[in-house]
């Protein structure tokens, strides 16, 4: 039997929606291991001068604990 868990964090980048993703994954796999999925839960943009700034996604990540 296995167990898993989840942890929600926010990711954001300047380039893309696919990219914030992307880097969140990314840095959360530093810390967190056995990670099975991830479900993007809200995604945001902040507007500066009329134009996309920066892409801010709100991710839900599941990974199985070890025993």
């Amino acid at each position: 039997m296995s167990v898993a868990k989840t942890s929600e964090i926010i990711s954001s980048s300047s380039v893309s929606v696919e990219d914030a993703v992307k880097q969140g994954l990314a840095r959360a796999g530093k810390t967190i291991k056995g990670i099975t999925s991830v479900w993007v839960k809200d995604t945001k943009a902040t507007v500066e001068n009329g134009e996309i700034a920066e892409w801010r996604v709100n991710m839900v990540i599941t990974f199985v604990l070890n025993d």
